[in-house]
């Protein structure tokens, strides 16, 4: 099933200490990167010194899985949900000209516009693909990382896109996402409401159901990093998992 959006005590292997494509919940929508409450503001200046303007300023995730994927000179690095590719540029400084970072998203808008950052800096390394993230338009035992910011709960098929990461990842590769995730139930009300559907909030699964369905797809190693709370139930998390050697 295509990924759909609307417009507008602990179990094991979960660790939630305090250290957020989505504004946090509490977020206003008028909110910018100066609030410090989303986006590029969830990055420092230093990391963004040579990243295009249009990739800061389309920035709408809820984490940096940048900061958690420990990346390496030379590893190929797919983003799901990649949108203007802020995530895509900062993992290719990382894996140098060496490495490979691709970007996949469903909307052709913003693959253009991705496309259009990568030219205006000349990031040879950096290249975007259109794409469901339930169906990966890419082979098996491709990807040495797979990083996702925000975007996967937004998923009306979760377990196919974690099988689908499973698949594309190397044995031994690497899975590190930002997304959200529920530490209690959501209201049903709460769940159909626009507002809460363009905060992450209404797709987003119990932290023990979302790293369940990873754990399904085969993954080992699953944790999940818990932030601080934004509003009473409703948090972002990195999240780690390995695709077993």
């Amino acid at each position: 099933m295509a990924l759909q959006l609307l417009q507008l005590g602990t179990p094991e292997g979960q660790v939630c200490s305090v250290d957020g494509a989505c504004a946090p919940v509490d977020a206003p929508v008028d909110a910018t990167e100066d609030d410090g409450v989303w986006g590029s503001a969830l990055y420092d200046s230093q990391q963004l010194s040579d990243v295009p303007d249009a990739a800061q300023l389309a920035a709408a995730g809820c984490g940096n899985p940048t900061a958690i994927a420990e990346l390496s000179a030379g590893e190929a690095v797919l983003d799901l949900g990649s949108g203007g590719g802020i995530d895509c540029f900062l993992a290719a400084k990382q894996v140098g000209p060496d490495g490979a970072v691709w970007g996949v998203d469903m909307t052709p808008d913003m693959v253009q516009l991705a496309r259009h950052n990568a030219e205006a800096v000349g990031a040879d390394n950096v290249r975007f693909r259109l794409g469901e993230i339930e169906d990966i338009p890419f082979a098996e035992d491709t990807f040495d990382v797979i990083i996702s910011n925000c975007v996967i709960n937004l998923s009306t098929d979760k377990p196919q896109v974690f099988r689908e990461a499973f698949r594309v990842l190397k044995p031994g590769g690497r899975l590190r996402v930002s997304d959200m995730v529920l530490t209690a139930e959501l209201p049903t009300d709460e769940r159909a409401d626009l507002e809460a559907w363009a905060g992450c909030v209404a797709g987003a699964l119990p932290v023990e159901e979302y790293l369940g369905h990873i754990r399904a797809a085969g993954f080992s190693d699953v944790r999940a990093d818990c932030a601080e709370e934004t509003r009473p139930g409703i948090t972002s998390a990195n999240v780690t998992a390995v695709r077993p050697a």
